[in-house]
């Protein structure tokens, strides 16, 4: 089974579209890789700018947003660049639905809890580190100076197994 979480990111902003995940000038690269370097290159967040290849964005393994992430168009391409930067997990409140299929379907896990769990996360001072048991459907955040916050969240089975088995092509070798 594949292993979520790591090193964690905080984008603190509801509504990011796919156009941020992944600028629209970039869909006629012909490979995944191609996409990587431009992860994000275009997010704006009140009071500054955003640093894509900041120390912390580039060590991420679990973003950690608001909610709505990856509305906008339904292109493949934003969930393409967040795996090509090893990003295995996005905790938020809420998800584009076709994107969040689209996450499963890679192997990124999507997880959605409420504000108030998503709050106590960005309570946590930095570095964050989440750990994630699938099978439990329960993650833990741990901040630098040690605190932790424990959170459940709920998959239906069948993404739970497609998420499990790394997404959508590893599901299918296996099953068919």
């Amino acid at each position: 089974m594949k292993q979520f979480g790591g090193p964690a990111a905080f984008i603190d902003r509801n509504d990011i579209n796919t156009d941020e995940i992944i600028p629209a000038k970039y869909l006629t690269e012909i490979s995944k890789k191609a996409l990587a370097p431009h992860l994000l290159e275009d997010l704006r967040l009140e009071g500054g700018e955003f640093d894509p290849h900041s120390a912390e964005m580039q060590a991420a393994r679990v973003l950690v947003t608001r909610a709505n992430f990856g509305c906008g168009s339904s292109r493949e391409h934003a969930v393409w660049a967040l795996e090509v930067n090893d990003i295995n997990v996005v905790i938020g409140e809420s998800f584009a639905r076709i994107f969040r299929q689209n996450m499963f379907n890679c192997g990124i896990l999507a997880v959605e809890l409420s504000r108030a769990d998503i709050d106590r996360l960005f309570a946590l001072s930095g570095p964050v580190t989440v750990a994630v048991d699938l099978d439990a459907e329960q993650l833990t955040a741990t901040g630098g100076t040690g605190e932790t916050v424990t959170c459940r969240f709920t998959l239906n089975p069948f993404d739970k197994r497609l998420i499990g088995a790394g997404g959508w092509l590893a599901y299918a070798d296996a099953k068919y």
